[in-house]
């Protein structure tokens, strides 16, 4: 698969990357994982199993910023999630948060899966906190909340 490079206009240097595990370089596969484990690990302190198994057959967006990984999310497809495809591991940097990084993250994610796999709905595990913000992207909640690690979730759903 090949890497896509956009700079974003209101975020300047912002280098947006589509990979799969195996087509990343060991310094960036490690820097996207370490960035992770930092989010949703040690920032939300929550011990768990970051790397599920589940990395190898997804899609990755790599947000890199002056050479460092400043957000990410992975999509897996139809097939490696169940019937529809699946956003998840959605993560920005703190010194970046609140600047619409996320939401292009998701859209993006949202363009990628309607053209790689049309006929696929896309679902996701919602922090609780963040209904609204996938609300607002179209989501319709699809079940009862409950925890995950933890955390508050509930499941979120777009139809295709």
């Amino acid at each position: 698969m090949k890497s896509t490079k956009r700079k974003v206009p209101d975020n300047p240097g912002l280098i947006w990357c589509w990979y799969r595990l195996g087509d990343m370089q060991p310094g960036l596969m490690y820097d996207l994982l370490a960035f992770r484990v930092a989010v949703f690990v040690v920032e939300q302190t929550c011990v768990y199993q970051e790397l599920d198994g589940r990395d190898k057959g997804a899609e990755h967006l790599v947000v890199t910023q002056n050479g460092n990984v400043v957000a990410c999310l992975r999509v897996l497809p139809t097939g490696v999630s169940g019937a529809r495809a699946r956003i998840g591991r959605v993560a920005v940097s703190k010194a970046l948060r609140k600047r619409g990084i996320a939401r292009l993250m998701v859209l993006k994610a949202i363009a990628r899966i309607r053209k790689e796999h049309p006929s696929s709905g896309i679902c996701l595990d919602a922090q609780t906190y963040l209904r609204d913000f996938y609300l607002s992207m179209g989501f319709q909640v699809c079940g009862d909340e409950f925890l995950e690690d933890g955390i508050p979730h509930v499941p979120m759903q777009i139809a295709n």
